[in-house]
């Protein structure tokens, strides 16, 4: 069974592959909770936590635990890519998107764990977390855009109990800005697709990577347990060194 519905301005989309009377209600629980974390999250929305802490509404005591521990993920992550992870804006309001959204991912890949779900994947904007296989029995494929020409799939890869994260401009334009040089753009990359063993660990590296420029995809290859797969603003596509394993 699968499903898509338009929730915190993108395709939210779940599969599961497991035939289950329970399928359907699985599924909507996950619904419902994506439309809470937008409710929580959504910098858009004016009634948000996020929006109510960026006017000085809430202190700190008086956040949600989910808030609280979005903003401790947000410090960690910065901690662990040396500053080119930051929920601080240039306008020095909060913007937690770079870690709320994989994060929320995963936990409802792990909702539908507890309810003892084998094969399935959620997918949010294009960021997944893919469990088990897919209706023919086979590892779950994910297509790369050419950022150039969407309608395009560059690189198809395949996974199995892992996450995958895309961060890039060529969506939503510059998002993504270098915190180290005063939010200045980046322009020599347009895309830097992250594979992790969870789709929180690639979303948040993928989005530092990505904030670093041509040297994000040297980042990656450092990291333990990361692959990643980086297209410049000329086309040219460069991969980890661990990359080829997830294609064909």
């Amino acid at each position: 069974m699968k499903e898509t519905r338009l929730i915190m301005g993108m395709p939210v989309a779940v599969e599961i592959a497991d035939i289950s009377p329970a399928a359907p209600g699985a599924i909507e629980r996950v619904f419902a909770y994506f439309t809470h974390i937008d409710e929580t999250f959504s910098t858009y929305k004016e009634t948000s936590e996020i929006s109510r802490i960026n006017r000085g509404e809430l202190s700190e005591s008086a956040r949600s635990e989910e808030m609280k521990t979005v903003f401790t993920l947000a410090e960690q992550t910065k901690k662990e890519t040396e500053g080119y992870f930051d929920i601080v804006a240039a306008d020095g309001k909060y913007d937690p998107s770079g870690v709320v959204k994989g994060w929320a991912i995963w936990n409802a890949a792990k909702m539908l764990d507890l309810e003892k779900f084998e094969n399935f994947y959620v997918d949010a904007g294009g960021d997944i977390e893919a469990r088990g296989k897919n209706r023919e029995g086979a590892r779950w494929s994910v297509g790369i855009k050419n950022p150039f020409n969407q309608r395009e799939v560059v690189k198809t890869v395949f996974i199995k109990d892992q996450g995958l994260a895309t961060s890039g401009t060529y969506v939503r334009g510059q998002h993504i800005y270098n915190p180290k040089q005063r939010g200045a753009p980046i322009e020599d990359i347009v895309s830097l697709t992250v594979i992790g063993s969870n789709v929180y660990e690639a979303d948040r590296f993928a989005t530092a990577a990505f904030a670093m420029g041509g040297k994000g995809i040297e980042f990656i290859e450092k990291l333990e347990g990361l692959e990643g797969y980086m297209i410049d603003s000329k086309g040219i596509a460069t991969m980890t060194s661990g990359f080829e394993k997830y294609t064909r």
